[in-house]
């Protein structure tokens, strides 16, 4: 006998509306993943260009650039995680629209699943992604020299809030991806967004050496709190004053902010763009 119906046309005993959610969100990550998996150039080129930047200014720049309190290198691999990630999160707006291109995002209309579920498991898997590029940058790091001078607890907070804003930053890319033309768009128009907030910033020089309006620019950049943030947890701060801004002085609590703001206001924003392409 088959299941019986209920007044809401869901059959008794299938799946909640929450529980099939998920399952189609933890369905599409897996066929991001494997599509990793199945692209191992994807990984190297993911972590490359870190590497290149950390052996870059630790080896050639780092001789020239004082950090009171701490060498160079201390100073830098903060600056360089949070660029990673960032950069990292650039993959969620490309392979948007790349799909899009492909037709991919027409195939996935048809299926009966939730809309959102496609973006989740394209930001998942862009969430796996810096994850491994986090680890062999640590490694790097170690390689170089640089040390964490602070307890496990800390150090995982770090982590988590690498991650954390990766993951946020990833649902603009996304919406961002969907909005262009074409996927060789979205480069141009996410490094126009990427180049300023990552080297106007803290990363790789403090923000008091900067001059007054480009100092104003980093001490209120989201992605300074971030490197701040993570040197305060790693235990790389030295002994430079900490800029009298309130992102500066707060810079866990201004990044735990960021993100939830990013995912309130660009999570709706980036599945009300994917269901009016889909209905196109």
């Amino acid at each position: 006998m088959s299941a019986a119906v209920s007044a809401t046309g869901i059959r008794a005993g299938s799946p909640s509306l929450p529980a099939r959610w998920i399952g189609d969100g933890w369905t599409v990550t897996k066929r991001n993943l494997i599509k990793i998996k199945r692209s191992p150039d994807m990984i190297i080129f993911a972590v490359l260009q870190p590497i290149m930047f950390v052996l870059l200014f630790s080896q050639v720049y780092g001789g020239s650039i004082a950090v009171a309190g701490t060498d160079y290198t201390q100073f830098l691999m903060a600056g360089i995680f949070a660029q990673t990630v960032v950069f990292g999160s650039t993959f969620s707006g490309s392979a948007m629209a790349q799909d899009l291109k492909e037709g991919i995002i027409d195939r996935f209309r048809t299926l009966p699943m939730s809309p959102s579920a496609v973006l989740i498991g394209r930001t998942n898997a862009d969430l796996a992604l810096n994850a491994i590029s986090m680890v062999i940058m640590m490694g790097t790091g170690l390689l170089v020299g640089w040390r964490v001078n602070t307890t496990p607890g800390r150090f995982l907070a770090a982590i988590a809030l690498l991650l954390l804003f990766s993951y946020a930053f990833s649902w603009v890319m996304a919406l961002l991806g969907m909005s262009v033309r074409s996927p060789e768009t979205i480069n141009n128009a996410s490094f126009m967004i990427l180049f300023p907030i990552t080297f106007i910033s803290n990363a790789f020089v403090q923000s008091s050496n900067l001059p007054g309006p480009l100092q104003t620019f980093a001490d209120w950049n989201p992605v300074s709190a971030l490197v701040q943030a993570v040197r305060e947890l790693f235990g790389n701060l030295g002994t430079a004053p900490v800029p009298d801004t309130w992102p500066m002085q707060n810079a866990v609590a201004t990044v735990l902010i960021g993100a939830v703001v990013m995912l309130v206001i660009f999570v709706p924003l980036a599945v009300r763009k994917f269901e009016s392409i889909s209905s196109r």
